[in-house]
């Protein structure tokens, strides 16, 4: 198996597994083979104390199925975000809330004149659902309807931890890229932060719930590879370009996760 994540509870304070508060630190790894559409994972919490013996040297895998599987070594840049609900997810009241300009403008967000024929897309690409890798948050939904994801040992509906991400953004969604590339990038058509104060008021003034979700910072090259692209620089790749989220119990961390693709 070969090493995905190392996550730190200093870094990522809301990282917990139930029923373990001595537990610090998780350690994910996969299989570098689809089973049967993605690479299987293997959760371990760990005390970061108790971990006195690491090698320099990673082992190699035997063989892999594709090169897509084995991932660039990335840093981590924590940060906190505020994101909101996958559409899919609201009621269809506050979905036809979100298509009216006048309450948009009213609320002064940032969205520009051209979302103004479709405001609910300033929702989805600069507010909704955070892309990239991420730790907790809302889970992206596309491919599917969201789904019950319940635990299959208690059948308690399940908590994201983590997505695996292809890419941490696109055309549509490069407000969520750092300031460092949307320097490099043409301009941003959000000219105020997802974690703006009107926006939250103005969610909270439609029954939204805003809730504060752990994110994991933008991965960046620990030796910057000048074949990857900004927008991927892991170099795994999902699918033909989508997400991999894992869940886990709420009530126990020795039940077993599930994984989902979207």
């Amino acid at each position: 198996m070969l090493p995905v994540a190392q996550l730190y509870a200093r870094d990522i304070p809301d990282l917990r597994p139930p029923g373990q508060p001595e537990a610090d630190l998780l350690q994910i790894l996969w299989c570098p083979f689809n089973h049967p559409i993605m690479p299987r994972t293997a959760l371990f919490w760990r005390s970061a104390a108790a971990v006195t013996d690491s090698l320099t040297t990673p082992p190699e895998p035997s063989a892999v199925q594709s090169a897509d599987h084995v991932l660039e070594p990335c840093l981590l840049t924590p940060e906190q975000i505020t994101e909101f609900p996958n559409p899919m997810e609201l009621s269809n009241e506050l979905r036809d809330s979100l298509g009216d300009w006048n309450k948009w403008q009213a609320a002064d967000a940032g969205a520009d004149s051209s979302y103004a024929s479709a405001p609910e897309r300033f929702y989805r690409n600069s507010l909704s659902v955070a892309p990239g890798w991420k730790v907790g948050g809302w889970p992206f939904w596309g491919p599917t309807d969201p789904t019950p994801r319940e635990c299959p040992a208690c059948s308690t509906e399940m908590d994201p931890l983590l997505t695996i991400a292809t890419f941490e953004w696109d055309d549509d969604t490069r407000s969520w890229s750092p300031d460092s590339e949307q320097a490099r990038a043409r301009p941003s058509t959000t000219k105020t932060g997802p974690e703006a104060q009107a926006v939250i008021d103005f969610f909270r003034a439609q029954g939204i719930a805003v809730h504060d979700r752990g994110r994991v910072g933008r991965p960046r090259a620990a030796q910057p590879n000048s074949d990857l692209a900004p927008r991927q620089p892991t170099a795994v790749q999902i699918g033909r370009g989508g997400r991999q989220q894992l869940y886990i119990c709420p009530l126990s961390s020795e039940h077993h996760h599930i994984e989902l693709m979207q």
